[in-house]
């Protein structure tokens, strides 16, 4: 009977021994986990993005092309030029030439967008009429939203991987964290350029003004073909010297054809005689 109740005993003992084991080295749950590496953007930004985004303001990128003539390009600039200390804006090219029948200048100028329209207004006084005035408003609202959103997730997911590289113990581990941190990091720097692009676009608009001044017909006709004239003459005269200039510099030749053609006709004189 005793034999009984220690051979129970030992049984006893074993079987709560095995319910307190170890786990395997196949069990074993490694102490850093790295986010997958196929995780995709709608992933990340649903894991990551803030439910409760604030609201941001209309984002319009304004832009105008006028163009207009003018009895006197120079009062007309000086006009643009009050209008551009008026309106804090700046004239970032400034180009003039002359056509056939006008002389003209354009100008590129970068206004606040909040003194677009008292800007459009200042340089249209005095202008009889325009032959173009195209303006125009593009709504990039949802673009720099979504701009927003991503660089705010690429960012809270950097931070994510820096917290991850602190606990990283392996130098594989590591080597490829500070890998997926360095593909964050371009991601984050490409997007930060397309947002200030956008901001620099919303906040400054573009003018692009090109005003002329007609030349009169007649005196333009009459020089022109004065200048014809001229052009032909000179053409002729330079065509001349310089038909004469490659005969001279043919000179020994001809003078070898001359003594060629002397001896040839010398000899059919002697066969004749």
């Amino acid at each position: 009977m005793k034999y009984i109740f220690f051979l129970f005993f030992v049984l006893l003992t074993f079987s709560a021994c095995g319910k307190h084991e170890e786990p395997s080295a196949n069990m074993m749950v490694s102490a850093v986990k790295l986010p997958p590496k196929n995780e995709s953007a709608a992933d990340a930004e649903s894991d990551l993005a803030d439910p409760a985004s604030p609201q941001i303001p209309q984002k319009i990128i304004k832009e105008a092309s006028l163009r207009f003539e003018t009895d006197d390009l120079e009062d007309t600039f000086n006009r643009i030029q009050v209008a551009i200390t008026a309106n804090k804006a700046s004239i970032q090219n400034d180009s003039e030439g002359k056509d056939y029948d006008n002389v003209y200048r354009n100008l590129t100028v970068r206004v606040p967008s909040q003194n677009f329209d008292s800007f459009i207004s200042a340089i249209s006084k005095g202008v009889s009429y325009f032959e173009r005035k195209d303006i125009s408003a593009q709504n990039v609202t949802e673009e720099y939203i979504d701009l927003t959103t991503r660089l705010n997730t690429k960012r809270k997911l950097e931070a994510r991987y820096l917290e991850i590289l602190q606990k990283a113990t392996k130098i594989s581990e590591i080597l490829e964290i500070e890998k997926q941190i360095s593909a964050i990091r371009e991601e984050i720097e490409a997007k930060e350029g397309q947002l200030k692009y956008l901001e620099n676009r919303v906040s400054e608009s573009t003018v692009t003004i090109e005003f002329y001044k007609t030349i009169a017909q007649k005196e333009g006709v009459k020089t022109s073909y004065g200048s014809k004239i001229w052009t032909a003459i000179q053409s002729g005269f330079y065509s001349l010297s310089d038909f004469l200039i490659s005969i001279i510099s043919l000179w020994p030749f001809i003078i070898l054809f001359c003594v060629f053609a002397y001896f040839i006709r010398k000899r059919f004189k002697r066969k004749k005689t």
